[in-house]
């Protein structure tokens, strides 16, 4: 049990950087040359729920393409001090080798006007989606491929790099495949690998801003702790979605289980900080076929109606994964939980961000944390999920603040918090009703 109005007061470095963040797809709306929308309106995009309970195309999203002027004066509201947004290549580059310059303008003004409030800009070059012709193409699955990601960057980079202030080349591609072991995943994770490299260089080109792709840091457990089937299959699990990663930006050797090892110099300390991405622990079941298992029944938090969701609250998970990066900066460039009651997430924010202050004080060098996601948005297949700072009505697009919006503000405004801070916003600690699990 966490009681969360008991906690100590706690306060950041100073210089610490306080945000949130978001991705193109999942909030812009009309994405319409992207293989993401393409995918979306295909009958067989429906194929895992016929009744259409929970899935949806992207549609309008939270039409942040047209109100972005009103959501930078949003954050500016908020204190926010950093933003991390995608640029999406399928709006660049609708076409191929065809360049969309009043989509450049757009980006370009948004940019414009998040550095005029003031706010540290971090662009996400390829956040899950990309034009659908590259897709037809084979997409990053082609090594070859990397060529047309190389000439979209050697147009965009030049006109946008005065205004970042860091950048996140790929997200997430550590987890791309699963746990799939075998030459097929790890010729795609290799050919991330490099297209990572190839952005990590092409940047430095032309920015001294700092360099990373985001990680999706998963904290593997073993479902029975003393079993050496589990706590072998979840080494196995760590290194195919985290060590590779790792071991590969440490070293320039590419490892990966079932192929033989290849070694890139390119790929060898292409970063300049590590970029993290977490959420929650995943249970590895060494007798199920997929090897992730339930969760203990005692933690489960099913804080919206979709069983996928279902999550607990492991703030512990974060301090055992930012100790494996000592060797350079941490930037937490995704944090959040979805939940429906907003209670649940200042009590997840305090918490996490009590693990990240220990996390600290144990010598981790964290530069600043962003939190998913400054509003509600589409969540890749449905808009059930509510992980925002900031509610939105997806019929007519009106932003409200929820009370953990102003839990965040107060711990910006503070550069830390205390359990008082929490009391303030919080009257009560949250319960799920009988009909949730």
């Amino acid at each position: 049990m966490y009681d969360v109005f008991s906690l100590p007061a706690i306060r950041f470095p100073e210089g610490f950087l306080w945000g949130s963040a978001t991705a193109g797809h999942q909030i812009e709306g009309d994405n319409i040359h992207s293989q993401a929308w393409h995918n979306e309106q295909q009958p067989d995009f429906y194929r895992d729920d016929p009744k259409r309970a929970t899935r949806a195309p992207s549609g309008k999203a939270c039409d942040h393409y047209r109100l972005y002027r009103e959501d930078v004066e949003l954050l500016a509201s908020l204190g926010h001090r950093a933003y991390r947004m995608s640029i999406e290549w399928s709006r660049i580059e609708p076409a191929e080798g065809r360049w969309d310059h009043e989509a450049l303008a757009h980006y370009l003004d948004l940019l414009e006007r998040l550095a005029g409030k003031g706010i540290h800009i971090f662009v996400t070059l390829h956040h899950f989606t990309h034009p659908l012709w590259f897709e037809r193409l084979g997409g990053f699955g082609v090594a070859d491929n990397r060529r047309f990601f190389e000439r979209y960057l050697a147009f965009l980079l030049p006109k946008i790099s005065p205004l970042v202030s860091g950048w996140n080349v790929i997200n997430e591609f550590n987890q791309w495949g699963g746990l799939t072991a075998g030459p097929a995943i790890a010729s795609l994770k290799f050919n991330m690998l490099r297209a990572h490299a190839l952005g990590y260089h092409l940047i430095k080109r032309h920015s001294q801003a700092p360099v990373s792709s985001a990680h999706a840091f998963v904290h593997w457990f073993p479902r029975r702790f003393h079993d050496d089937l589990d706590r072998r299959m979840t080494a196995f699990a760590d290194f195919a979605t985290n060590e590779f990663f790792f071991h590969a930006l440490r070293t320039g050797e590419l490892v990966y289980p079932g192929v033989d090892a290849e070694y890139d110099p390119d790929v060898k300390g292409a970063l300049d900080c590590w970029s993290v991405n977490y959420y929650t622990r995943h249970m590895i079941d060494a007798r199920r076929a997929g090897l992730e298992g339930p969760r203990f029944r005692h933690k489960e938090l099913r804080m919206i109606p979709m069983r996928f969701y279902l999550e607990e609250m492991y703030p512990e998970g974060l301090i055992a994964n930012l100790e494996r990066l000592r060797d350079y900066p941490v930037y937490i460039t995704e944090n959040g939980c979805c939940a429906d009651d907003d209670r649940f997430r200042i009590v997840y924010l305090a918490l996490h961000l009590s693990a990240l202050h220990e996390a600290l004080e144990r010598g981790v060098d964290v530069r600043g944390y962003l939190y998913w996601s400054l509003m509600d948005n589409y969540e890749w297949t449905t808009f059930i999920p509510r992980f925002g700072l900031v509610a939105v009505d997806f019929q007519t697009f009106r932003r409200t603040l929820k009370a953990s919006a102003l839990f965040y503000r107060e711990v910006i405004r503070d550069n830390g918090f205390s359990g008082e801070t929490v009391r303030r916003h919080l009257d009560a600690l949250p319960t799920l009703p009988q009909d949730s699990t």
